[in-house]
């Protein structure tokens, strides 16, 4: 049986548990310090480092009697930070082992607080680290470690769905799921499920298979030039298309990309418009907060209508090379968008969204616009 001394995020006792997949009540804890070491916010993310320094002290808890397999989860979920476990000695002279970082892994960035981490961060991390100690026999830690930018944004699309504010009076029923099984898990990933469900007559349903295609929450924002009467649109290969045989795999877009963790969706749809058209926007109009097929995605769209500034040079070629896009952009006048939209020529659902959405607030935005920007007498 081995002790160990943690000074971070494991002090969270809902994450320590979901690590080391038992109840914190199980668990021989008490408090200790670490001579000669100093606990910092990490430069690179939303979590702690360590290092050695003379004078300081870091205060925290000694686990007790940790077995072997307690031992491997902690490896396993530690993985991912490149922390190595090393024996020291604690203030009171107990010997422990403790989660060092490699030598310039990480950068020191001020004083970190548990308490502020754990309202910032702390539900995020345990959806994460659900996520990651599932894999824990099934997929090996290098793999795991590829995926965990997914596997945070997935994290961040369950933080954001406790957010949600959706409440039209419908059934909130009764669901019990006697199996949720990842058979899939990559840059997206797939979920079946057997469950049975309340129903509207009352009493529950037999047990039903169903299976769900898990994604991230995605900011989308339609540009539009009040004072020019005119859109800009994106343009891409997609793969839905390729996929179901369209010969149109190059699509007509607003400007789209995943929410990452710690950002707002207006944070996002700003950052997007830099990234896909070098575009910076205005005011922002929110259009719908919707998923995108409910019956079998988690995908959920937070769509605006971005006032902008689109004069005629403002098309081109964009993207990230990092992500391997290559977007181009298009200028189109209100007019031609509508009638693109009436002959149901646009065949991406946000488009169409905000294209309608346009329409009904066009006359609003303009007056906006022209009492703003009074023409010179």
């Amino acid at each position: 049986m081995r002790n160990l001394f943690i000074y971070g995020s494991l002090r969270h006792l809902p994450l320590l548990e979901i690590v080391l997949g038992r109840e914190a009540s199980g668990i021989d804890l008490s408090p200790a310090v670490l001579p000669g070491y100093r606990v910092s916010a990490a430069a690179e993310g939303p979590f702690p480092t360590i290092a050695a320094e003379p004078g300081a002290q870091a205060e925290g808890l000694l686990i007790r009697g940790l077995s072997a397999q307690d031992i491997a989860r902690l490896d396993f979920y530690e993985g991912a930070f490149d922390y190595d476990l090393l024996p020291l000695t604690l203030a009171d002279g107990q010997g422990a082992e403790v989660y060092l970082p490699q030598p310039g892994r990480w950068q020191a960035a001020g004083p970190w607080s548990l308490s502020a981490w754990e309202a910032d961060w702390a539900a995020l991390s345990c959806h994460a680290a659900r996520e990651v100690m599932g894999y824990m026999g099934q997929k090996p830690r290098a793999e795991v470690d590829a995926m965990f930018p997914m596997i945070r944004r997935r994290a961040h699309q369950r933080v954001l769905a406790e957010q949600g504010r959706h409440d039209p009076g419908t059934l909130n029923g009764k669901i019990e799921i006697a199996r949720r099984e990842r058979v899939y898990a990559n840059f997206f990933a797939l979920d079946e499920f057997d469950l049975r469900h309340e129903t509207f007559a009352g009493g529950l349903s037999p047990q039903v298979e169903r299976a769900v295609f898990v994604s991230a929450d995605a900011a989308l924002v339609l540009p539009y030039d009040p004072r020019r009467d005119r859109v800009l649109l994106v343009e891409q290969l997609r793969m839905g298309p390729l996929a179901r045989g369209d010969k149109t795999c190059w699509q007509l877009e607003p400007i789209a990309g995943h929410i990452d963790v710690g950002e707002s969706p207006e944070q996002a749809a700003r950052r997007e418009a830099q990234e896909e058209a070098g575009i910076a926007l205005g005011r922002l109009e929110p259009v719908g907060n919707v998923y995108a097929s409910p019956g079998n995605a988690t995908e959920f769209f937070h769509i605006f209508v971005g006032l902008a500034d689109l004069p005629d040079a403002v098309t081109g070629t964009g993207g990230l090379a990092s992500e391997h896009e290559d977007i181009r952009s298009h200028l189109m006048s209100f007019g031609d968008l509508m009638a693109l939209a009436d002959a149901q020529a646009l065949a991406n659902a946000p488009l169409v969204a905000s294209a309608y959405w346009l329409a009904r607030h066009r006359d609003r935005l303009r007056s906006e616009e022209a009492e703003a920007t009074p023409e010179a007498t």
